[in-house]
């Protein structure tokens, strides 16, 4: 018998992949059709398999699984990706919502909540853990704010990279962006945010929820882009 539903599972660890595969699988309904450690193999992975589902992580080496599904969804607009992450913070969930994400699962959710939520977006239909439900409501406005909103997809990235400490020559390879255009981002995020100084970004990044032990991937320098010198 064939699974309805083909899952493509996005997780830098690989043990971690293996138990989440063993989990859905116990869905007769279910099936895991490929796996992807980074953002790059995700993106490869989805145009060779096509699956139903995209299960993905955000915090994977380098790019983003933010950035992953958004190109993803600009290879094909339909395409069906739960975020399946460590963060509940509202800032989190905001922005993988707003960028395309069918669903937001927490991995401290119960294991038949993920299985739910694979089936629900399966059909297209959202899908929040009910942790994350809660996080929404208490957190948006305090954790969030305005600023935070005002940033576009692509400057959170930048921002998010800046926090994790990667050198603005580091952040265009891996977004694929000249290093003028990465400083701009930068620049522009400091003038919304108010932020003189390079601490005074970091702190508001802190306040938003963005702190460099959050995320993985080699940095250069914890905040070593958010000084004030930009290149020329």
């Amino acid at each position: 018998m064939t699974a309805d539903i083909s899952v493509l599972l996005v997780d830098d660890h690989a043990v971690v992949r293996e138990g989440y595969k063993r989990l859905l699988e116990l869905s007769p309904d279910v099936s895991v059709a490929g796996e992807a450690a980074d953002a790059a193999q995700a993106y490869q992975k989805f145009c060779a398999l096509q699956p139903d589902v995209v299960v993905m992580d955000l915090a994977l080496p380098g790019a983003s699984g933010i950035e992953a599904m958004r190109r993803m969804l600009a290879r094909e607009p339909q395409a069906r990706v739960l975020i399946f992450s460590v963060h509940e913070e509202a800032i989190f969930v905001r922005r993988a919502l707003d960028a395309g994400a069918r669903g937001y699962v927490t991995k401290a959710s119960a294991p038949d909540v993920l299985v739910e939520a694979v089936r629900s977006v399966a059909r297209r239909i959202g899908y929040l853990s009910p942790d994350i439900s809660q996080a929404l409501a208490l957190r948006e406005t305090i954790r969030e704010g305005p600023p935070g909103r005002q940033l576009s997809a692509r400057e959170f990235e930048v921002l998010r990279l800046l926090v994790q400490g990667y050198t603005l020559p580091s952040i265009a390879e891996k977004l694929g962006l000249s290093q003028k255009t990465v400083a701009n981002h930068q620049s522009v995020i400091r003038q919304k945010f108010g932020a003189d100084n390079g601490v005074q970004l970091a702190q508001i990044a802190s306040r938003l929820g963005l702190h460099f032990s959050d995320f993985t991937g080699a940095a250069d320098a914890p905040f070593g882009s958010l000084g004030n010198g930009s290149p020329a």
